[in-house]
Parts: C-alpha cells; structure tokens; sequence
C-alpha cells in the first residue's frame, strides 16, 4: 500500500459515496488507476464494506451499553457456544475477547433500560456466566469509524 492507497482510503472513510470522478480528483489520480485501486484495495480486504452511518438516537436507540462479561469456562466449545449466540443478537454492536480480568466486552444499542432489561435476560440465558456488568454511556463524546492511515503524508 502507498500514499495514494493511502489517500484513496482517508476519502473513501469520510465518504464512500464519492463519485470514482470526484476520488480521483481529490487523490490526483484519472478515474480508471482510481477504480483500479479500489478493486484491488477490496480484493486484498482492506476495503470490507461501503456503507452508511446512522445516528442511532433518531433511530430510537438512545442507550449504549458496554457490557463486560466474566466467564469460568475457557473452551473453546463454550466460546463457540456463546459467539454464535451473541453474535445472532442485533442489539450487540460489537463483541470482542479481552485480555486482563474481563474476558469479553460488548457494545450493545436499544431503545432504553426496558429494551436493555430484556436484551440482558436473553444473554444470560444463553449459556452460564460468572459475571455480567454493564456500563451505561451518558453522552457520546467522540464516534469515529476512520482508521488513521499510518504513513500518510
């Protein structure tokens, strides 16, 4: 990856509904070396999805949650278990295996504490936890879904 694939994803992270003209424009680039940039830039996987950002409360989902969960069972059968489980719940924006005394976070989205009552009695139904605490974010300081590109000029 150079500058200019560098370039190409700093625009298309603030705006990936750019016309292929206007992107290569804003990146010095004709439209054809652009799109094939782009290709090759999803072809490797570094471009996953092009998609649009919503604000969740005008959509009704005023609460984030973060949810940090305890576990007693480390096998792989139990991780597969409750992966599938979790990751089948649309309410969970994001999920990931931790290091140190908490072994997997959430982010979790709903309506309010009502919405988030039964979304918490869902989890822990799915399969024995050690402990579930959940944090509640107050106010949204910062929201990004743009990477900084390392290198770029």
């Amino acid at each position: 990856m150079d500058a200019i694939d560098r370039k190409i994803l700093v625009q298309l992270q603030g705006n990936s509904s750019l016309s292929i003209a206007e992107l290569a424009d804003k990146v010095g680039l004709s439209q054809t070396p652009c799109w094939k940039r782009i290709q090759k830039l999803e072809a490797a996987g570094i471009i996953t999805k092009r998609v649009a950002l919503l604000a969740p409360e005008k959509i009704g989902l005023g609460l984030t949650v973060f949810v940090s969960i305890e576990t007693s069972d480390h096998s792989a059968e139990w991780l597969d278990t409750f992966a599938k489980a979790t990751s089948a719940m649309p309410e969970v924006m994001e999920f990931y295996r931790m290091a140190g005394d908490v072994d997997y976070m959430l982010r979790v989205v709903v309506a309010d504490m009502a919405a988030y009552d039964r979304f918490y009695k869902r989890l822990i139904g799915t399969i024995p936890l050690k402990n579930v605490t959940s944090r509640f974010a107050m106010e949204r300081i910062k929201s990004t879904t743009a990477y900084p590109m390392v290198g770029q000029a």
